[in-house]
């Protein structure tokens, strides 16, 4: 049976949304799986925060992710809007294309972004997160997230793309207005104008000279007659920059928080660093560092669960609410390491699953063994309600983590 009053109901979440989310969506689902929601900003969009429906959302054929219908969507819904062209032309990768071009370029990175080519990085990401802990080890406190759980992955996904480290500041800063849901349209449009010169530069020096990096490859690899021009270098770089640090930089942050605030359990994975992979499994289920999946549309009428979504509608599946639902995880807003975890979406389900996971994995998996071994009376310098939350939809994470460290 259809639920015909979910178009016409509309949640609203206000401008704590960001604070805690959950509350959120925990009130919603009182509602159903599948809502209108109306933030301060902008027109309603459709959510869904269900673990079926959005599994199922997330590999629905007839939800659309082409940037150009995005860009023509949002103009028909607001004329006035300005559309800048950089932001259009930067996020025109992989994640946001449908088959065949989808297919395409998923098949160019896997040959570059290989499962052997993650597995030998190991023993570097093992010698980055001994430094860093070394360094750390000179303070009585530190900003987790600046002192470790940014510079872990930025340096790991600059040496694998061939990105100079001594860039790691201005990109870092384009990253965060980018992603995040607050600041000025001007500097927005700025800061994406500002990376598309700077990676327009980098994949022509990778042309003219290239290296032993994935980025390098890019530009080598063909598929038949077939290569991916400027453009999609481009647009494929920006996506692997941003996507390869900053999501790897809240798993780490959001788990240790997470930990800090269950004594026991940081206690149990200190004493058993074989339980660290299932671990990290459960922090993505339970404070994933994606809040939710990039936008889809409809362009003809689509029945999510009992839900139909009329055409010309943006969907947007909140991964972090369909991994806390009731009807999927036992008691889901409880940490627990070792509880069932599997099916989690926190990277995605269907064609577009994070090309990236396997990368996550390993450096969360070696991040956390580390860090628990070598500041065993790790606790928070600072109380749950004085610590911030980023202002954005697709990222979850903190503005900053303040640890004691002994």
């Amino acid at each position: 049976m259809v639920d015909t009053e979910a178009e016409s109901r509309i949640e609203q979440a206000d401008k704590n949304f960001f604070d805690d989310p959950h509350e959120y969506y925990r009130r919603w689902r009182e509602h159903g799986p599948v809502l209108r929601v109306q933030f301060p900003v902008g027109e309603p969009v459709w959510v869904v925060i269900g673990y079926a429906e959005g599994r199922a959302a997330l590999a629905h054929a007839r939800l659309r992710k082409s940037m150009a219908g995005v860009a023509e969507l949002m103009h028909r819904k607001n004329p006035d809007a300005q559309l800048d062209s950089q932001a259009i032309a930067l996020s025109s990768h992989m994640l946001n294309t449908d088959p065949p071009e989808h297919t395409r370029l998923r098949k160019m990175i896997n040959k570059a972004f290989t499962t052997r080519r993650v597995a030998v990085l190991r023993p570097r990401i093992e010698q980055i997160t001994a430094e860093l802990l070394d360094a750390m080890a000179e303070h009585d406190e530190v900003d987790l997230i600046e002192a470790f759980a940014t510079p872990l992955p930025v340096t790991v996904i600059c040496e694998l793309l061939g990105v100079p480290f001594t860039d790691r500041t201005e990109f870092q800063y384009w990253t965060k207005v980018i992603v995040g849901s607050s600041g000025e349209v001007e500097e927005r449009n700025r800061c994406y104008a500002e990376m598309a010169s700077y990676l327009t530069d980098l994949v022509q020096a990778k042309r003219t000279d290239p290296g032993d990096d994935i980025l390098s490859g890019l530009t080598q690899t063909r598929e038949d007659d077939d290569q991916l021009t400027d453009q999609e270098l481009v647009a494929m770089a920006f996506l692997l920059l941003i996507a390869g640090h900053e999501t790897t930089v809240n798993l780490i942050a959001n788990g240790t928080y997470a930990l800090l605030r269950n004594e026991s359990q940081f206690e149990a994975l200190r004493k058993d660093p074989s339980a660290v992979p299932a671990a990290v499994e459960e922090f993505l289920r339970f404070e994933g560092p994606v809040d939710w999946a990039t936008v889809r549309y409809t362009e003809e009428p689509v029945t999510i669960g009992d839900t139909e979504i009329p055409a010309g509608e943006f969907i947007y599946v909140a991964l972090s609410a369909a991994n806390r639902d009731p009807a999927r995880y036992h008691d889901p807003d409880e940490l627990d390491t070792t509880g069932d975890t599997s099916g989690h979406l926190a990277f995605g389900h269907g064609i577009h699953f994070c090309v990236g996971a396997p990368l996550a994995r390993v450096e969360a998996e070696i991040a956390f063994s580390a860090l628990l071994q070598r500041f065993p009376d790790l606790t928070l310098a600072t109380s749950s309600e004085e610590l911030t939350w980023q202002p954005s939809l697709l990222i979850r994470g903190l503005a900053a983590l303040p640890v004691s460290l002994r």
